[in-house]
């Protein structure tokens, strides 16, 4: 039987004082002399709400929550020595459990600066953004497959790219993740290893026909297995680029899987219909 298986513009924020953290930023106490604490209340308490004043540095009274994963939220803490002129301490969160690869802190920064990022450090946030497809297995025959008769593999989620975006004023950077392969991992020992999504089998044609471009002929039965079926793996790789403010990169291939599982059973004689 088979189981088919089926932001970021930056914003100034005014923090309460908050309790002490031993996670996102050290285990240390709010309130002068602390560079670091728990800022998850506050970002709960106004849920995506910019807290400030008009005619501060990063002021917005709306906000697209899509947009607003990047923060500057003023934390207390002693002035740097030296020529270090006049401003705050700020920490960067860019995700509201602090986890995306911008967030981080503290960073001084001095009054009327608009604090920035690289392209490059955009692009990590723009990649963690990606929000890849779910595999979805599909196959013909539908239900039990038949030893020495082609099963058509294909994925019914689809075969396109995937981008995402993160800017700051004057910066913007999208990362792009293309599919390339799909692995199919069969259960019996084989792999098979496919350009594209596969075609779907088209109802009435000859089932004798091999798929164009992503099939397998099982050879023996499931029998004897786990549930008498064998457990299939889909692995689909994709590479990711990036680009903006005329430059560009790449990042490591990312990963999508799925799963099901194929009872396989010996074929009966076909008739010249089919």
């Amino acid at each position: 039987m088979l189981r088919q298986a089926a932001g970021f513009a930056t914003v100034l924020v005014l923090a309460a004082a908050c309790p002490a953290s031993a996670d996102l930023w050290g285990n240390v106490e709010c309130g002068v002399g602390s560079a670091a604490c728990d800022l998850s209340a506050a970002m709960e308490q106004h849920q995506g709400q910019v807290i400030g004043r008009p005619g501060e540095v990063g002021y917005s009274d709306e906000i697209d929550p899509a947009q607003a994963a990047c923060r500057y939220v003023p934390v207390k803490k002693e002035p740097p020595g030296g020529d270090a002129g006049d401003g705050d301490w700020f920490m960067v969160r860019c995700s509201p459990d602090g986890k995306d690869p911008l967030s981080h802190g503290p960073v001084w920064v001095k009054k009327d600066e608009v604090p920035t990022f690289s392209p490059a450090e955009l692009a990590d946030t723009a990649r963690s953004r990606l929000q890849l497809p779910s595999v979805v297995i599909a196959a013909s025959p539908v239900g039990d497959q038949l030893v020495h008769l082609p099963t058509w593999l294909w994925l019914s989620s689809g075969w396109s790219e995937v981008s995402a975006t993160a800017s700051v004023p004057g910066v913007s950077v999208a990362a792009t993740a293309k599919p390339i392969s799909v692995s199919w991992s069969m259960g019996d020992g084989s792999t098979v290893t496919c350009a594209g999504a596969g075609t779907p089998y088209t109802a009435g044609a000859d089932p004798r026909a091999t798929s164009p471009d992503c099939g397998h002929v099982y050879h023996r039965s499931s029998a004897g297995q786990p549930e008498e079926e064998f457990p299939v793996t889909v692995t689909v790789r994709w590479v990711v680029t990036w680009s903006g403010a005329g430059q560009g990169g790449t990042f490591p291939d990312m990963t999508t899987t799925g799963g099901t599982s194929f009872r396989v059973v010996e074929s009966q004689a076909l008739n010249n219909g089919g």
